[in-house]
C-alpha cells in the first residue's frame, strides 16, 4: 500500500503516478485490433487498471480507505478524483488510436460482498457514483457506439438501476450466488436496459462441488432466465479455479451447446 502513509491531499498528488497515456502503452495496439476484426471477432478494450474502490484499497490500505470514506472524505474524494483523471487520460489516448475499431469497452470495480455491497448505497453516491458517470461520460464522448461493459463482483442489486443511469450497457459477472442477484429477478427488472455478461453458471458453489448433472441443470436454468429475448452472453461467474473437476468444465460446455446460442 504505497500510500498507507498519505496524510492529506497533497501527500496524494506528490506520488510518482504513472504515465497513463505514455506512448510505449499503445505501439502494435491499431494493428492487434484490425487483426481481430478481420479474423471476425468483435474487439473488446479493456482499461488502464481496476476502479476506485479497488484502487483506494489497494493503494491506502483497505483500513485506510474505509476511513477516508467515513472521517476524511478529502483524502478519499484527491484519491477517486486522481484514479479518474489516469482512467480518462487512457482512454482518450487510446479511443484515438483504435475508437473506430472498438466494440466493447471494458471498466470495472469492485463495488460489491457477498451479502450487500462494501459501503452503504448513499455512501456509493455521494463518493463514487458521480466520478463514473464522469469516466463513462468521457469514454462515450470518444467512442458513442461502443458498448460500455462494466465488471462488479458480489452483490450490487441496490446500484443497478444508478449503473444503468451513468451509462452501463453490460453487467459482468453477474454473480448469482450473491444477495439479491437472482438471474430470473435481475432479468425481469433490467433487462430491457442490460446486457448480462456472466452469470451462466456460480462458481462459488454448483461448478466446483455440484455433479455433472447438477451443473448441466445449473446451466439450463441460468440461460433459461438470462437468454430470452436476447441481452446475454454466456459465460461462467468468474473466473474457474483449480479445484474444479474436469467432468464438471465439460459438462457446462455440452450444457450450452444443448442451450444453442440463440435469442429466442
Amino acid at each position: 500500500s504505497p500510500l498507507a502513509d498519505a496524510r492529506t491531499p497533497e501527500d496524494i498528488a506528490a506520488y510518482a503516478w504513472p504515465e497513463a497515456a505514455a506512448e510505449p502503452r499503445f505501439e502494435g495496439l491499431r494493428d492487434r485490433a484490425q487483426a481481430i476484426r478481420d479474423a471476425g471477432y468483435p474487439f473488446v478494450l479493456g482499461g488502464i487498471c481496476p476502479g476506485m474502490m479497488e484502487m483506494g484499497q489497494w493503494l491506502r490500505g483497505f483500513d485506510n480507505f474505509y476511513c477516508d470514506l467515513a472521517a476524511d472524505r478529502p483524502m478519499a474524494d484527491a484519491l477517486c478524483d486522481k484514479i479518474i483523471r489516469l482512467k480518462l487520460e487512457y482512454w482518450s489516448r487510446a479511443l484515438r488510436e483504435v475508437g473506430d475499431l472498438v466494440d466493447v469497452i471494458q471498466e470495472g470495480d469492485d463495488y460489491g460482498a457477498q451479502h450487500a455491497l462494501q459501503v452503504r448505497p448513499e455512501l456509493w453516491r455521494q463518493v463514487f457514483k458521480p466520478r463514473l458517470r464522469q469516466l463513462l461520460d468521457g469514454i462515450k464522448a470518444d467512442a458513442p457506439h461502443a458498448a460500455l461493459f462494466f465488471h462488479s463482483c458480489g452483490a450490487v442489486r441496490d446500484i443497478i438501476p444508478d449503473l444503468i443511469e451513468v451509462g452501463v450497457d453490460i453487467l459482468n459477472p453477474v454473480q448469482v450466488a450473491a444477495t439479491g442477484m437472482d438471474s430470473g429477478q435481475l432479468k425481469s427488472e433490467f433487462g430491457n436496459d442490460l446486457v448480462f455478461w456472466g452469470g451462466g453458471v456460480d462458481t462459488q458453489h454448483v461448478l466446483p462441488t455440484a455433479t455433472p448433472a447438477q451443473v448441466t441443470d445449473e446451466v439450463r436454468r441460468r440461460v433459461d432466465d438470462f437468454a430470452p429475448g436476447g441481452g446475454f452472453v454466456f459465460n461462467a461467474v468468474h473466473n474457474i479455479q483449480s479445484d474444479v473437476p474436469a467432468a464438471n468444465i465439460l459438462a457446462m460446455r455440452e450444457a450450452l451447446d444443448q442451450c444453442g446460442t440463440g435469442t429466442a
